[in-house]
């Protein structure tokens, strides 16, 4: 409205000021931390993508205790690196993740490999999966994977892992040897693929949970073993030490990929201490209107009393495949 407008006695707002959109302004040689700003002067996912990278800039910048949830397909679409680094670089101080990535981590680093796939088109994906399960194979979306690989890992549980136990032991302890029995094999075997996420997490002493354990191969494996030998997992006891981690930190911040177990797992840890998380970021493509726990917003967990009432965080509803990478690499680059 112009000033000339305006005949009711009210100071006219000439000009809107806030925070205007800038359009993104793209060249060729950009660095990723640069490209992220760019997302930072856009709208919709793109800010949330920049105001993603920004906290978890701060997060691996300051003395935060930073607990990660992985959940989804995440190792087999080939972000394992990805977590092992941060794992390395002491990025990540606690892990959540699921039995399912911890079994493909494991194929992975004892000479199993992932492959590209097809989704099978329209109208196609019958008989597609039907002529892939007669040649052997499994297929995550547009990965295959060979079930041969599950037999190389069943005995690879049999003869490296379930053998140093004779007793129950914690979730905790078992990834922990699983982690060093992957770095051993693929060190002996001479595997042309990194030891990865458990091998990494083992060797840096940081903790690996996964408190839905059963509901995958490496679970099922345990269940077997323990029918023929005294060998359980005490699930509870992973949550003394887990506890301990969370009196004794001073900040605080939840990265969570995916949604499920490893995220309400994390978010959780902190409501048996007097405080909160200070920063939190979710990358999810799960809706928030179905009530469901995997799309719950970070806001609404702030009802919960689970991220303090001035904790920086952000959602973003993306494939996690996508935007994993941006955050981590924009955060590193922003640091560096």
């Amino acid at each position: 409205m112009n000033d000339a407008d305006s005949d009711d006695g009210e100071t006219p707002r000439t000009e809107f000021q806030h925070d205007p959109i800038d359009h993104m302004d793209l060249r060729a040689g950009m660095t990723v931390e640069e490209l992220i700003g760019e997302y930072g002067n856009a709208g919709i996912g793109a800010a949330n993508i920049h105001d993603a990278t920004d906290i978890v800039a701060e997060m691996f910048a300051d003395d935060t205790t930073v607990f990660f949830g992985l959940a989804g397909a995440m190792v087999p679409t080939g972000m394992r690196a990805i977590v092992a680094d941060l794992i390395r670089d002491g990025h990540i101080d606690v892990l959540v993740t699921t039995g399912a990535n911890l079994t493909h981590d494991a194929i992975e680093a004892i000479g199993g490999k992932h492959h590209h796939g097809e989704v099978g088109g329209e109208h196609a994906d019958r008989e597609h999966d039907e002529q892939l399960r007669d040649e052997g194979v499994d297929r995550i979306y547009n990965v295959y994977l060979p079930q041969e690989h599950f037999a190389l890992f069943e005995s690879h549980l049999r003869e490296e892992v379930f053998p140093a136990f004779e007793e129950p032991v914690s979730i905790r302890a078992f990834t922990e040897q699983l982690g060093r029995a992957n770095a051993a094999v693929n060190e002996r075997e001479e595997i042309d693929e990194e030891p990865g996420i458990a091998a990494t997490a083992a060797e840096h002493d940081v903790p690996v949970y996964v408190p839905a354990i059963q509901d995958s191969v490496l679970g099922l494996q345990a269940w077997l073993r323990s029918q023929v030998a005294p060998f359980s997992l005490d699930a509870l006891s992973d949550m003394s030490e887990l506890n301990d981690i969370a009196y004794e930190a001073d900040s605080t911040g939840a990265f969570v990929v995916g949604g499920g177990v490893p995220k309400n797992f994390v978010l959780q840890t902190l409501l048996v201490t007097p405080k909160a998380y200070d920063y939190a970021v979710q990358l999810t493509m799960d809706s928030p209107q179905t009530g469901g726990l995997s799309g719950a917003s970070l806001d609404e967990a702030r009802s919960w009393g689970k991220l303090e009432k001035n904790a920086r965080n952000v959602s973003v509803y993306a494939d996690a495949t996508v935007t994993l990478p941006l955050v981590v690499a924009g955060a590193l680059d922003r640091i560096a």
